[in-house]
């Protein structure tokens, strides 16, 4: 690669031609793709969908998450839509409230729920200019690290080879993780200019032919699975209970804040600036835009990926067109189910080696932000006390048994909620200390 060809890849504009965009694409398509498809098969198990249901599930989770970030890249109305290089998929913050949705009150009322907290996200982001002085560097440093914190025990569990299957923990599993996590170290630290910008996907491909050889990978999703599909709206229905919205509309203001973090963590890391009002507020609007029309299809809510947004930080590649890419295979992916099973079966063990220093770096950048001011009495009150409590209470499995089993399932499951809510309401109660002067 020329040095005119690789200064192309850290500027946001710059006209790439395919050989650039595909390697940089395709890393961000593993680190995203057992995201993207996870959630929707957790909650179509919850609901007791069918395969043939479930599938579709994967397609709109794919799909939307193509049209998601397509949205973000090349903003519609001028408006909706923050012109900054994320990458959109099925959100694992909302699986644990969205299983209990779907468990107590069925698919549809999931859907329902969205769709009414898709148009509050929207409204979110029209006022960013009159909120944002909630979250200044302090509250969002502390909400990303608690993201990079809690995709810490997210990493390791791929690492074991994945929570709940067989193998979890094997001697085998944890061999071609740590060899694939070696590959990428060696390549991040020790090699430069390409090798060093693709240092993941090197990572998986090593990883990926030992798991192989090692008879890890299962090509029957292939084999089983159909070439073409197309989706329909409405096909799981709506259904607009209030319980199931109240609950919903809490976690899309928590990811509202959650966003704001990940769009900043991604200026902050790979820009060397905050975001600006405008890209903050399309930001928020195109992610609720996204899940409005993807509630009509069937898609999971989608958000700003923190995996790829530490890629984004690890390595500085802003080219849109390297997220252009990396969307076209999602997007052919979920009208090609052959294509999405190809990727899922990446064994996760090779995932979770290739990821863990990615998610670190996500939490370092976190702790970047809170250094950028003064740690006084206040700030590192607010930091600590939040992340006591929301890592704590994460933690400590059923300390919230005594409350609505609603409470446990906001804010017992994941640590960025409680985390955020804490550091904002902590940052508005604790004031500035004054200098004291002594006559």
């Amino acid at each position: 690669m020329s040095e005119k060809e690789e200064k192309a890849l850290f500027d946001y504009d710059a006209k790439l031609s395919i050989k650039e965009a595909v390697p940089m694409g395709l890393q961000h398509v593993v680190a995203a793709i057992v995201g993207i498809v996870t959630p929707g098969i957790m909650i179509a198990k919850v609901c007791n969908l069918s395969s043939g249901d479930t599938t579709i599930m994967i397609q709109t989770s794919l799909i939307f998450s193509a049209i998601a970030t397509f949205m973000q890249l090349f903003p519609i109305f001028g408006t909706v839509g923050s012109r900054l290089p994320v990458m959109m998929g099925a959100s694992f913050a909302y699986v644990p409230i969205l299983m209990a949705i779907g468990g107590e009150f069925g698919i549809g009322a999931i859907f329902g729920a969205q769709l009414v907290g898709s148009i509050l996200v929207i409204l979110v982001g029209l006022s960013i200019k009159k909120i944002r002085i909630l979250f200044p560097p302090l509250v969002t440093g502390t909400v990303i690290l608690s993201i990079g914190l809690s995709l810490f025990p997210v990493a390791i569990k791929y690492m074991a080879g994945g929570a709940g299957s067989p193998d979890f923990g094997s001697a085998q599993n944890w061999l071609v993780a740590l060899l694939t996590f070696g590959v990428v170290f060696y390549f991040n630290y020790f090699s430069k200019g390409f090798l060093k910008l693709s240092s993941i996907l090197n990572g998986m491909i090593i990883g990926y032919i030992v798991s192989l050889v090692l008879g890890m990978v299962n090509f029957m999703p292939v084999k089983e699975s159909s070439v073409f599909q197309v989706i329909t709206p409405l096909y799981f229905g709506l259904d607009f209970q209030i319980v199931p919205i109240l609950t919903l509309v809490v976690m899309f203001i928590v990811d509202a804040v959650q966003a704001i973090g990940q769009f900043t963590a991604t200026t902050v890391g790979a820009m060397d600036r905050e975001p600006t009002d405008k890209e903050l507020s399309g930001g928020i609007m195109g992610s609720g835009f996204s899940n409005f029309i993807g509630s009509f299809f069937g898609s999971v809510p989608v958000a700003t990926f923190g995996q790829n947004v530490g890629l984004v930080t690890v390595t500085r590649v802003i080219n849109k067109y390297v997220m252009v890419f990396a969307s076209v295979i999602l997007l052919v992916a979920g009208f090609v189910p052959k294509v999405a099973s190809i990727l899922t079966t990446i064994p996760y063990a090779v995932i979770g080696g290739a990821t863990v220093s990615v998610f670190a770096s996500i939490s370092m950048t976190g702790v970047r932000m809170i250094s950028t001011q003064e740690l006084t009495p206040r700030n590192t009150g607010v930091v600590g006390i939040a992340l006591a409590f929301g890592i704590g209470v994460t933690l400590s499995v059923g300390c919230l048994s005594g409350f609505p089993p609603w409470v446990t399932t906001i804010f017992g499951h994941s640590e960025v909620i409680l985390t955020t809510i804490v550091a904002v309401i902590l940052n508005v109660v604790l004031k500035e200390e004054k200098q004291l002067v002594i006559e």
